[in-house]
């Protein structure tokens, strides 16, 4: 098609073939330029250097610019040197419209072609680390690389940063062309050569054999060994031939050690390794060291709660049990006699080969203070003490500093039902008692309160008897009756059926603790050491004299035609063996009710 153009007139166009109109390179006296596309590579000449950068000519109808920053050595850019860039704008504004190039860039593109003509994924490359980034290290392979953290080692990395700058080797994973992103690993080379190297040490152990190691891992059970390649396990049974509570009492991590090879499984590859195997084992004929009844010296390696534990030789260690160490102290804690590292002398008490146990005495080296006792309180010996603590069935009296005696309940009082020694005692307080009997063997010295005085029950028919008035305190209620302290601290039961000439539901209606009763004797038992009392006999004996009488019945003698008498008096003999069983009944259960609250 011609080269016109049209020129607007007031009448018609006019027409101007323009065809052999020469281009604006023609007049200027140059080539046709070459078309150029921005991001592609071009070649071209420096022809000028600035403090900010160099003048490219590429051809193009003005110079290209190449800031500074765009080579890596910038000293070595000259004018007359030939460069490859990227062509970045055609028009940079602000560089006078110039092209803007990048060498780096077009350094970088002929890296990634040559990157991803030598190496597929899979491949082995060589690179160095160049900076940390979110999640992982940069590597310079020829192309710039991504190394995951997880791909860093064979275990967690814990700083980074340490390896930013060092060369490794790389395993390419994957290799992204659209995006130009490479993933490498170094974890990978590492366990692949840690496989070869199990497989060749693997080969080479054998039972028996002694192999330096570093500790590497410490558990409850065990120590884990690097062999310099395989992994091992020192069993805490294994580690000592005495008595070790933790693995790390013997070894640390990071400690170098020599073990012996125990066992080599290969289709598992797992190793079994031992420390005390290294040496004989100390408890072959340690009874014959240190036979039963010996004396030995020893130091503490071990506190616990129940126990030290005494290394009498190396790898032998006996226990000296809590109870073991005071005649007179009650320890509750090991730690309160012994500390670790403390030097002792102890007795040997028992000596059990097979379980590698050793029972050891401390009490046994000094002089045992029951033994002295057993002289000095014979029973029958009157003593004065402090109440020491309290239980439910006795208190404890020391007698003398570390030796205590029990007053059990039932050796309180003759005459009452002691149910807790808090009825009779307070903690703290200075009470006189007897000795019953001493047992030193095991450490025992039963006391006694009442045998201070005679037992009343032996005289009871001097002090009462049947259908004798009497008064007294009512000292405690059951669902039964109430007991009533009478003279010389006798205690007699009023039964419920006796409170009243009326039905009674619950005692308590009737009387309450602390009460002063007015009552008849209706049944005395010396055997049983029972008195029956009755509320109800002595109203009516108010209203009708009665005569007295002994022995097991009393009441009205009148004649049983002399006319009507109050309801509920007693003749001789008459419902004496009703309520007779009765107050047996109550007794008997007042009875098992003292024998629950007994231990």
């Amino acid at each position: 098609m011609a080269n016109t153009a049209t020129i607007p007139t007031y009448t018609q166009p006019i027409t101007i073939d323009l065809g052999d109109m020469p281009s604006m390179d023609e007049l200027m006296g140059g080539e046709p330029t070459t078309a150029f596309a921005q991001g592609e590579v071009v070649t071209g000449k420096v022809v000028g250097k600035r403090d900010d950068g160099i003048i490219v000519d590429i051809g193009f109808k003005s110079e290209g610019f190449v800031p500074k920053s765009e080579f890596p050595d910038w000293e070595k850019a000259e004018i007359g040197m030939e460069v490859r860039a990227v062509l970045e704008l055609l028009e940079d504004e602000e560089e006078d419209y110039m092209p803007l190039l990048s060498v780096a860039r077009a350094m970088q593109l002929e890296a990634w072609k040559k990157f991803t003509d030598t190496y597929e994924e899979g491949a082995i490359v060589k690179g160095r680390i160049k900076f940390r980034v979110k999640g992982g290290l940069m590597v310079d392979i020829g192309v710039d690389a991504f190394l995951p953290g997880s791909q860093v080692d064979t275990a967690p990395v814990k700083n980074m940063d340490d390896f930013v700058g060092n060369e490794y080797e790389f395993k390419v994973l994957k290799i992204n062309k659209e995006r130009q992103n490479v993933v490498v690993s170094r974890r990978e080379l590492l366990e692949e050569e840690k496989q070869r190297r199990r497989a060749k040490l693997m080969a080479e152990l054998l039972p028996g054999q002694m192999r330096k190691g570093i500790v590497k891992n410490i558990t409850d059970f065990g120590a884990f060994v690097d062999l310099f390649g395989v992994d091992g396990l020192i069993h805490i049974t294994d580690m000592s031939w005495g008595r070790i509570s933790h693995p790390s009492e013997l070894v640390q991590i990071g400690q170098e050690i020599e073990s012996v090879i125990l066992d080599v499984d290969r289709d598992n590859m797992r190793v079994s390794l031992g420390l005390k195997q290294k040496s004989r084992d100390p408890w072959e004929s340690v009874e014959q060291r240190h036979p039963i009844g010996s004396r030995i010296k020893g130091r503490v390696v071990n506190v616990m709660p129940y126990g030290a534990f005494v290394e009498i030789e190396e790898g032998v260690e006996g226990l000296i049990h809590v109870s073991e160490m005071s005649w007179t102290r009650r320890i509750t804690r090991a730690s309160d006699v012994l500390q670790v590292n403390q030097e002792v002398e102890a007795v040997v008490l028992d000596v059990q080969p097979d379980a590698k146990k050793i029972s050891l005495g401390l009490r046994q080296t000094m002089e045992n203070p029951w033994v002295k006792a057993a002289e000095r309180y014979p029973s029958g010996t009157k003593i004065q003490g402090k109440v020491r603590n309290m239980t439910s069935y006795g208190a404890f009296i020391e007698i003398e500093e570390g030796i205590d005696g029990m007053v059990h309940v039932s050796d309180m009082s003759w005459t009452r039902k002691i149910n807790n020694p808090a009825e009779l005692l307070k903690r703290g307080e200075d009470v006189e008692a007897v000795v019953l009997d001493i047992d030193p063997s095991q450490q025992r010295i039963s006391l006694g309160i009442k045998q201070l005085t005679p037992d009343p029950w032996d005289q009871i028919t001097d002090i009462f008897h049947v259908n004798q008035a009497v008064h007294g305190a009512v000292t405690k209620l059951t669902s039964f009756g109430a007991f009533v302290e009478l003279d010389n601290g006798i205690e007699g039961l009023l039964h419920i059926s006796q409170l009243s000439d009326e039905p009674v539901n619950k005692v308590r209606d009737i009387v309450k603790v602390g009460d002063q009763v007015e009552a008849r004797v209706i049944k005395i038992d010396p055997a049983e050491r029972r008195i029956g009392l009755s509320i109800k006999a002595a109203r009516q004996s108010d209203m009708e004299p009665a005569e007295s009488s002994s022995g097991s019945s009393a009441g009205s003698s009148k004649p049983q035609g002399g006319g009507d008498r109050p309801t509920g008096s007693l003749r001789p003999g008459e419902h004496m063996v009703d309520v007779g069983d009765v107050f047996d009944t109550a007794f008997e259960e007042a009875r098992e009710a003292s024998t629950d609250n007994e231990p």
